[in-house]
């Protein structure tokens, strides 16, 4: 898991609202190797979905790309042309967005919606588009009779297949998933991340995991990097994080969720409310919700820093 596959370097995602600019995305810098599962946490409205949109080029106004760049095997997405970038989507890089049922078309089959993205990039008949749904189906662990079913005629764990295999379709090298798992209870949840373990070894995809749920995460990434506010404040190993977390925010997080095992221990939240990011204040963005705040974070912004590579934390309690 040595080669890069995707880096982004100092990106800066802008929502322009008609009361000001609000930075939903704050120089954030980080990369994902080849056959690597990073993992993305944090709390709702810090970023994470906002920089999983930035990767694809997906943005649409108010949201603005403001600084930065997203180099996928070397080449700038955000230069991309509208064919190249129409050919970056789902052969290179593919989507499992949040909630399903969202995500499908309710009045049209399983069907159509796969062989649809077959055929809009590549040059498959309509027979060999229904072989290749059928063979993804049952990738996933679907019988092929559904494959005429609609959206509403299946479970949810069984929308959330048919999403992955959508996103499968072309074989991509990496697959962002975007809280795949919220709505579903935690056995399906278990089935569907340990089939995509499986799926993921098959393969031998990259794999950006977003979700709240750390505990969920140190057991299926290699790294992962915490978000609040927009910024990227903790990244290192997936057991370092969540067993040895550094960073104030990354303390409560892991503080926040029950363990099954050993004694029982009292739950202990993070305070306040998220950030308002129209109305930031000078120096650490978590200042008034962090307990070992003191001048200097109200002055001074905290930088990602480490003695190791393997290590980055924006704090300065270091």
């Amino acid at each position: 898991m040595s080669e890069v596959l995707l880096e982004i370097n100092n990106l800066c995602v802008d929502y322009v609202l008609p009361n000001g600019i609000a930075r939903a995305v704050n120089n954030v810098s980080l990369s994902i190797k080849k056959g690597e599962t990073l993992g993305l946490a944090g709390e709702s409205g810090c970023g994470k979905s906002t920089l999983a949109f930035s990767i694809s080029n997906l943005h649409k106004a108010p949201a603005l790309i403001s600084e930065g760049e997203i180099l996928f095997q070397g080449q700038d997405v955000l230069k991309m042309r509208p064919k190249t970038l129409k050919a970056y989507r789902w052969n290179n890089v593919s989507v499992v967005f949040q909630s399903a049922m969202n995500s499908l078309n309710p009045v049209i089959s399983i069907a159509e919606q796969l062989t649809d993205v077959i055929r809009a990039h590549t040059k498959a008949s309509a027979k060999d588009a229904e072989l290749r749904a059928i063979e993804l189906l049952e990738i996933v662990g679907i019988h092929k009779e559904r494959l005429h079913s609609f959206p509403y005629q299946l479970s949810g764990g069984m929308r959330q297949r048919v999403v992955i295999a959508i996103a499968l379709a072309l074989e991509p090298e990496l697959i962002i998933m975007d809280e795949p798992t919220t709505a579903l209870d935690v056995v399906v949840e278990r089935e569907i991340l340990n089939q995509l373990y499986e799926l993921k070894q098959t393969f031998g995809f990259s794999i950006l995991f977003i979700s709240h749920d750390l505990s969920l995460m140190a057991e299926i990434a290699d790294r992962i990097g915490v978000m609040y506010a927009g910024n990227l404040i903790e990244l290192g190993l997936a057991k370092e994080v969540f067993h040895h977390p550094i960073h104030p925010y990354t303390k409560g997080l892991v503080s926040s969720f029950p363990s099954i095992h050993g004694p029982k221990e009292t739950l202990y939240g993070i305070p306040g409310s998220p950030l308002n990011l129209l109305d930031k204040p000078q120096g650490c963005d978590f200042q008034a919700r962090c307990p070992d705040c003191h001048h200097k974070c109200q002055q001074e912004v905290p930088r990602l820093s480490s003695d190791t590579p393997d290590r980055l934390v924006a704090c300065h309690n270091l």
